[in-house]
C-alpha cells in the first residue's frame, strides 16, 4: 500500500527558541539517529547514535535526546522515510510522546538531496537531519498512528497476496489442461484442490474481519457509506481509499488524491524541441489505480452520466484509455467531494434529464 497523507503543519523555529532536528534511518533490527540543535538560527554540531528498533531502543533514544540537550520532547522534529513496516515502532512512539514526525516518500527525499556520494545508515540519518532543517517550513507532520487503520491495511494487503496466489494457481491449472491427458489433469487438480479451498476460506475470513472493523467504527462506516454512494465505487475500493487516506484525517483535496492515484495528466514539453502529449506520471499508487480502472468500467456500464460522457468522447475520436482515465479522475474527485462535504453523492445529470 501507499504512504499515508499528512495533516498538521510544522513551523520552523521562531526567535529565541531552541529546536532539535532529527533524521532517522530505519532498518529491521535497528535505526540510526542524527540530532542537530538549532538555537536562535545557529546550527549546532550533528550527533549520531544507533539504537535497536524495539521499545527498549526507543526508550534509549529518548534518554539520548535528553542528554543532547532536549528539555521537552515537543522541541523535536523527526524525519524518517516510509519503509512500509519497519518504521511503525517509531511512528507509535512519536504518537504516544506527542513528537512531531514527518514520514517522507523515500524517492522524493532522495531527489531533493541532489548529487550525493557514498551511502550507509549513519550518513543517511545525517542527510535526513539536514533535510528536516532545510525543509521544515514546507514539511508537515504525519497524523498519529491509528491501530485500526494499521490492522485494516494489513488485512487488505493479506487479502491481495492470498488472492494473487489463488488466481495464479487457477491459471496454472488452466494452462496445463490442453497439454495433459484427462487422467493427469484430474490428478493435478486434486493435488491443488485443498490448497485452493484453503486460500478461498482464508480470503473469506479476512473479508469478514474487514467488514467487522468497518461496522464497529462509526467514523469509518460514515465515510465508507459516503464513498459507496458514488456509482461505480465498490466495497474494496472504498476500503482501500480509507486506508490510504487514514480515513481522510486531513481535508485532502480531490486534486491531491487524484495525483496520488496517478490519474492526473501532466504537461510534457520543453522549449521548441519537446512537444509531448499530456500524460500521467509513473509515480502513483498502482493498486489504487487498478481499482479505479475497474470502477471506471463499472461506471460507464451503470452510471448514465458516465456512459454518456464516454460515448460522447469516443464519438469525438478520443482514445478509449484516455477517456477511461478521465473517468477515473472524475470518480476520485467525487470521492473527495462527498467525504469533505459529508454528503452522499447525488447525480445532477439525472435531474437534468
Amino acid at each position: 500500500m501507499v504512504s499515508y497523507f499528512i495533516t498538521v503543519k510544522i513551523n520552523k523555529m521562531k526567535e529565541n527558541t531552541t529546536k532539535f532536528y532529527v533524521g532517522i534511518d530505519v532498518s529491521k533490527p535497528f535505526f540510526d539517529a542524527s540530532i542537530m540543535q538549532v538555537q536562535n538560527h545557529q546550527k549546532g554540531a550533528l550527533v549520531t547514535a544507533q539504537f535497536a528498533n524495539t521499545k527498549e531502543g526507543l526508550n534509549a533514544f529518548k534518554k539520548w535526546s535528553k542528554a543532547a540537550g532536549v528539555k521537552s520532547l515537543n522541541q523535536l522534529f523527526i524525519v524518517i522515510e516510509n519503509t512500509g513496516v519497519y518504521h511503525r515502532p517509531i511512528w507509535q512512539f512519536c504518537s504516544e510522546q506527542n513528537i512531531a514526525l514527518h514520514i517522507g516518500n523515500a524517492a522524493h527525499i532522495k531527489w531533493s538531496l541532489g548529487i550525493t556520494r557514498g551511502k550507509n545508515d549513519k550518513i543517511d540519518s545525517m542527510r535526513l537531519c539536514n533535510y528536516a532543517f532545510k525543509n521544515a517550513d514546507e514539511l508537515q507532520a504525519t497524523s498519529v498512528l491509528n491501530p485500526v487503520f494499521i490492522k485494516l491495511k494489513d488485512l487488505m494487503t493479506a487479502r491481495t497476496k492470498l488472492l494473487s496466489q489463488y488466481t495464479s494457481t487457477k491459471s496454472y491449472l488452466k494452462e496445463l489442461s490442453p497439454s495433459n491427458d484427462k487422467a493427469t489433469q484430474v490428478i493435478m487438480e486434486q493435488a491443488h484442490k485443498a490448497a485452493l479451498e484453503g486460500l478461498k476460506k482464508s480470503i473469506g475470513k479476512i473479508e469478514e474481519e474487514i467488514e467487522k472493523i468497518i461496522v464497529a467504527d462509526e467514523k469509518i462506516k460514515q465515510n465508507y457509506d459516503l464513498i459507496k454512494s458514488i456509482p461505480g465505487i465498490g466495497h474494496l475500493t472504498a476500503v482501500y481509499i480509507i486506508c490510504c487516506t487514514n480515513n481522510f484525517a486531513g481535508k485532502i483535496s480531490g486534486k491531491q488524491l487524484a495525483s496520488y492515484a496517478g490519474v492526473v495528466p501532466f504537461e510534457h514539453s520543453s522549449g521548441i524541441s519537446v512537444k509531448g502529449k499530456n500524460r500521467v506520471h509513473k509515480m502513483a499508487n498502482k493498486d489504487l489505480k487498478k481499482l479505479l480502472h475497474l470502477c471506471a468500467l463499472s461506471a460507464i456500464k451503470y452510471d448514465t452520466e458516465m456512459k454518456a460522457y464516454y460515448d460522447r468522447k469516443k464519438a469525438e475520436g478520443k482514445n478509449g484509455m484516455l477517456v477511461l482515465n478521465a473517468i477515473r479522475n472524475k470518480l476520485i474527485l467525487r470521492v473527495a467531494a462527498v467525504v469533505n462535504n459529508q454528503t452522499p453523492f447525488v447525480s445532477n445529470y439525472k435531474h437534468a434529464c
